[in-house]
């Protein structure tokens, strides 16, 4: 009596199957394909030096070096009252402010805040800031969490 070998057969497709997608993954992972997650950089972190005392604006220039997207949910300091993500529109050939609930980040882009654009919104600023102060300020990422920055003060004809 011959075994049977239509079990044998039928039992070894899956295993054949399950063997060649795991290293068929761990190949595309190995060559780097499968990415990188989110590694975000802050750099030319400014405050406008406040010529109303209630409120002024923080400017950052965000790099995201990784290979996924990310998200930047809010800003804070230690130091100031609240910040808002807030962006400049055009309406009626004057820039109207419009708070944002977040500002995406995609992967090995560059978001640099401005004046006629995107920029943080800051209110209360400390009473006695000079130009060249540093202002400590945490920017909370959806993905990468938080990331501490300090932004150095201003005027604004030197941005």
């Amino acid at each position: 009596m011959m075994p049977d070998l239509s079990a044998t057969r039928a039992a070894l497709v899956p295993v054949l199957a399950c063997a060649l997608t795991l290293g068929g993954l761990w190949a595309w992972t190995a060559a780097g394909a499968a990415g990188s997650p989110a590694d975000p950089q802050v750099t030319g972190a400014r405050l406008l030096l406040p010529s109303n005392p209630e409120a002024t604006a923080a400017f950052f220039d965000i790099r995201n070096r990784g290979g996924a997207d990310d998200v930047l949910l809010r800003v804070t300091s230690p130091t100031t009252g609240t910040a808002m993500l807030s962006r400049t529109v055009e309406r009626d050939g004057a820039g109207t402010m419009r708070m944002m609930p977040s500002l995406p980040l995609p992967a090995g882009g560059t978001v640099r805040m401005s004046p006629t654009g995107v920029d943080v919104m800051v209110n209360q600023p400390p009473a006695t800031l000079r130009e060249g102060d540093l202002v400590p300020f945490v920017l909370h990422f959806r993905d990468s969490g938080r990331l501490r920055v300090n932004a150095v003060v201003v005027r604004a004809g030197d941005l």
